[in-house]
């Protein structure tokens, strides 16, 4: 009897579980078509974290691949990194010249402007070197030998592309052969170019020289003129030359542009004029006409000595405060001091027979040591 019920009771533990499963199946059957037409199908619980934990074990081969996938793609972006990295950095120096740029522009724009010289500053500060360089140069004279107006005109005229130096280690034998201008203009050419070969461009200074001579024979008498009209009538003669002349030989006042005169006052700013006659009306138009001789004596005196053309002692210069181009030559005071010229080197001037007031030692005579 103790054996039937158990059997009874197993055999309606099965009846139970198989309706059990049957209802199960119908129930996912039922939920397929309710799906299909549309019936809200409940939500299927996720799978615990151990249970995905032992998936993942039970399934090695998938997380391999990303691992090899992943590499992959960490090699391209590194390689597209790479290469979009010049890109990047012309990008940054653009941005940082653009910026550069914009700095620069605002200093430029903020930064004070120079307010440019008036005409009253210049004027008083142009005859303020005018009176510092008469300090300076006290003695300053016509550095040419000569002993009347004739032998002062022949000078000047062979001083052109040479040193005043060297037309007067010339003219000596020169004058001593033809005094007058009747002498000159009579002549042998050959005998002159061989005389004045020292000054360079002989054979079209003898033309010059003797075609003046002859002028002055023939039109005037045998004296040179005192008026600036006749003197630029004549052969080899320009407005420097008339005004040299007209200066130093008969008093008139006159500006002489040479081009020591001429590279100075542009340097002091006095004018940016290039062409002689324009040069010469600007300075004339700041300085009253009695000091017109004078002022260019000075100012010669100082581009020759100190103001030099390609390194202008800077350093040793009496009107560096005054000089709006100070610094473009030696500013040390004693390395400038090495490039000063003649008396204020220490050295011969370029006369021989220079005035009784000149500090310096007279030049020596042609071809003495």
């Amino acid at each position: 009897m103790s054996k039937k019920p158990v059997r009874a009771q197993a055999k309606g533990a099965g009846k139970r579980t198989a309706h059990r499963d049957s209802a199960v199946g119908e129930q996912a059957s039922g939920g397929s078509e309710n799906a299909t037409k549309g019936t809200r199908v409940p939500p299927v619980k996720k799978a615990s974290a151990k249970k995905q934990d032992l998936a993942g074990e039970a399934k090695p081969a998938p997380a391999k691949k990303t691992a090899a996938v992943k590499k992959a793609a960490t090699v391209k972006k590194s390689a597209t990194a790479k290469k979009a990295a010049p890109a990047k950095k012309t990008a940054t120096a653009t941005k940082t010249a653009v910026a550069t740029a914009k700095q620069a522009t605002l200093a430029k724009k903020s930064a004070p402007k120079a307010k440019p010289e008036s005409r009253a500053a210049l004027v008083r500060r142009a005859r303020r070197i005018n009176r510092e360089l008469a300090e300076v140069y006290s003695y300053a004279h016509p550095e040419l030998d000569f002993e009347n107006p004739f032998e002062l005109l022949i000078a000047t005229v062979l001083s052109a592309q040479t040193t005043d130096l060297r037309v007067n280690q010339t003219t000596p034998r020169l004058f001593a052969a033809y005094p007058t201008p009747e002498d000159l203009a009579a002549a042998n050419p050959e005998e002159v170019e061989e005389l004045i070969r020292p000054t360079g461009f002989f054979r079209a200074k003898t033309k010059s020289i003797m075609g003046l001579a002859a002028a002055l024979r023939d039109n005037h008498g045998g004296e040179v003129p005192g008026r600036i009209e006749d003197l630029v009538k004549l052969p080899g003669v320009g407005r420097k030359t008339a005004f040299v002349v007209l200066g130093n030989a008969f008093g008139v006042p006159g500006i002489t542009v040479d081009t020591h005169f001429g590279r100075l006052v542009r340097r002091w700013k006095w004018t940016e004029e290039t062409d002689p006659v324009k040069v010469e009306a600007a300075i004339a138009d700041l300085f009253p006409k009695s000091e017109w001789t004078m002022l260019s004596h000075r100012v010669i005196f100082h581009g020759r000595r100190i103001c030099h053309s390609r390194k202008p002692a800077c350093g040793a210069c009496p009107i560096a405060g005054l000089c709006p181009s100070y610094g473009e030559g030696e500013t040390d005071p004693e390395k400038a001091k090495k490039l000063l010229k003649y008396e204020m080197g220490g050295l011969p001037g370029q006369r021989l027979k220079p005035p009784p007031d000149y500090p310096g030692k007279p030049a020596p005579p042609l071809g003495a040591a």
